[in-house]
């Protein structure tokens, strides 16, 4: 940046092709910067989603999550901030003049689990699938880097890809009992 604003001082008139070029460089580079910095707050905002879901799921479990216990995860993490806001709330109760105390975050809490719970009713939330065997190890593999978080395969988990999980399971274990049923019938005959 120093040798742009050197280059930029040497240039004679504010309207000469050399400035505007030098100008049109010093935003492509800005431009850069602002794309590489969006792209540090995904990654750390995904990697606290995930920390949080790792700190969740207990230390010596191998086997992936049922999709009812997922589903059940998911609704404890939309409610994350239920106790934060029981705290505003009652600031903002104590006193007339603490009305506006911590509003701010308030606005910024709500805001955020309203977006969140909208991802999660309709199209999906993006996070590892917990039911599938081979994402929930890479979970546990996973180093905790926010910058390790663009090696991961992450999905959109909503309700409704929930709801056919479970009724996917719920299909293949009644199969495997009749078949076992079927199968004990035929040993006694």
């Amino acid at each position: 940046m120093t040798n742009l604003r050197k280059e930029l001082e040497k240039c004679k008139h504010p309207n000469s092709r050399k400035t505007k070029a030098l100008g049109k460089k010093a935003r492509r580079q800005n431009n850069k910067h602002k794309v590489r910095m969006g792209h540090a707050i995904k990654s750390n905002i995904m990697g606290e989603k995930l920390s949080w879901f790792l700190g969740q799921i207990e230390e010596g479990r191998t086997t992936p999550l049922s999709p009812q216990e997922f589903e059940d995860l998911i609704a404890l993490y939309l409610q994350r901030f239920d106790e934060e806001l029981e705290q505003i709330a009652l600031k903002q109760s104590i006193g007339k003049h603490r009305a506006n105390q911590h509003a701010a975050r308030q606005d910024v809490i709500k805001i955020t689990l309203e977006r969140e719970r909208n991802e999660y009713q309709s199209g999906g939330m993006e996070l590892l699938n917990l039911c599938d065997a081979a994402k929930f190890k890479m979970l546990f593999d996973w180093d905790g880097s926010a910058l390790s978080v663009q090696h991961l395969k992450l999905d959109l988990v909503s309700y409704n890809m929930l709801q056919r999980l479970k009724q996917a399971t719920a299909t293949q274990t009644e199969a495997t009992t009749s078949s076992k049923a079927s199968g004990d019938q035929m040993e006694t005959a």
